[in-house]
């Protein structure tokens, strides 16, 4: 037996009215927040756009597309978020947003440009003497408050995010059967999808200069890190262990979305080479296969096993932290390349036509029909375009002869390492 009245006792009906009070301070108080720093978020728009963009243009210090390549699309930015401001502070959030989400494309536009906008503001400050004074003495206003140009032009990138918590604890504060609540519910989800689109551009961003970093660690031209879709998984140092019984060499290995590199340090005494390293073998992952040979005793390190088509190499790490974060983002990359590599396939195969038994009999040999002969030829050629020979830019190498047609062709769809 319940002691307390139900939901239509008048306990009930005061729970579930204190309930709908709290939602609503919170939604004021996320909205006074919201309206507080969009008025700050469009009075330092403000000061990119009359300090900055028009007066720059003005004196012609920048060429147009030079400006361009700097400011994007901030200054339409700033007259949406003007409109938007109205809106907010007369208490339409709904309305405000609902006509503000249409124009975020210039948010995805500046977003799709701000590395470019940092590398050209960067060459102008080095190289243009007028605009570095003419930006010092900008920076000096009262307004401006001591920020820097280029802090303020990393604004918009970033109230895309506040956008984002805003709109969720509002949507969390605002009853369903509130008119505004679908308004804020379809904004939420429009700047949920600018927000991840900013967040791939980032991510994008960091691996080049990932890649780039690594590329200037090795020695020479012939080993290429930089190839497009390829992310750099993580480095460090493991011991191999030869087959015959000598000692384990330490040995550098990169570890991407596609290959594991193996590296030597160069001589110390080289006159430019001395920090860096030479590739000298890169094992595709496609057919790769990832084993703990032992490594369960902690504290203790272990072996790790990796079987390629024509070569197995043992790795030794005294660390068994670090040999399990190798087990892991190994396997890990394995799996997910060759889950790519099965949906690829499936989606080649369900491409190709089905044809009938009668269909057989009324279709043209494949001799009398060209279309055919040259789907037959960009068939094959996609087969085989994946080579060792693309992972480090080297000539290819001539396949060894053998007898039987088979076994030619099985040697000829597995991949290999490639020596450097």
């Amino acid at each position: 037996m319940s002691f307390y009245p139900g939901p239509s006792g008048p306990l009930g009906c005061t729970s579930i009215q204190e309930q709908r009070e709290r939602w609503e301070r919170k939604r004021s108080r996320t909205a006074r927040e919201l309206v507080q720093t969009e008025q700050r978020y469009c009075q330092q728009l403000e000061l990119v756009t009359t300090y900055f963009v028009e007066i720059l243009k003005a004196k012609g210090t920048l060429r147009q597309d030079i400006r361009e390549s700097i400011f994007s699309s901030i200054k339409a930015i700033h007259s949406v978020n003007q409109s938007l401001l109205v809106h907010l502070e007369n208490g339409y959030l709904g309305r405000g947003f609902d006509q503000f989400c249409p124009h975020l494309h210039h948010y995805n536009m500046y977003a799709d440009n701000i590395y470019n906008a940092s590398k050209v503001l960067g060459v102008q400050l080095k190289k243009n003497k007028a605009f570095r004074r003419f930006k010092k003495l900008q920076e000096a206003r009262p307004e401006f408050n001591n920020h820097r140009l280029e802090d303020l032009l990393q604004l918009p990138i970033q109230r895309i995010d506040q956008y984002k918590h805003f709109l969720q604890d509002l949507a969390a504060n605002t009853s369903p059967d509130n008119p505004e609540f679908q308004q804020i519910s379809r904004a939420l989800t429009a700047v949920s999808e600018v927000s991840q689109h900013i967040l791939n551009n980032t991510q994008r961003h960091e691996n080049h200069l990932q890649l780039c970093r690594v590329q200037k660690l090795l020695k020479g031209r012939k080993t290429k890190v930089l190839a497009a879709g390829r992310w750099f998984i993580r480095e460090g140092w493991l011991k191999m262990v030869p087959p015959k019984g000598a000692g384990a060499k330490p040995r550098m290995f990169f570890l991407f979305s596609d290959m594991l590199l193996q590296a030597k340090r160069c001589s110390p005494l080289h006159p430019t080479s001395g920090t860096k390293f030479a590739g000298q073998h890169a094992y595709p992952l496609q057919d790769c296969t990832v084993e703990k040979v032992f490594g369960h005793t902690r504290s203790q390190g272990g072996l790790l096993s990796l079987t390629f088509p024509k070569a197995k190499l043992l790795l030794l790490s005294s660390n068994q932290e670090d040999l399990n974060d190798w087990y892991q983002s190994l396997s890990s990359a394995v799996r997910k390349l060759q889950s790519k590599l099965v949906v690829h396939q499936r989606d080649e195969l369900c491409r190709k036509p089905l044809h009938s038994a009668g269909d057989t009999h009324n279709t043209p040999s494949s001799s009398s029909d060209p279309s055919r002969k040259r789907n037959m030829v960009s068939t094959e050629t996609s087969e085989h375009a994946r080579t060792p020979e693309e992972w480090e830019g080297s000539a290819p190498k001539k396949m060894k002869e053998s007898e039987n047609p088979d076994q030619r062709c099985a040697e000829a769809t597995t991949s290999s390492c490639v020596i450097l």
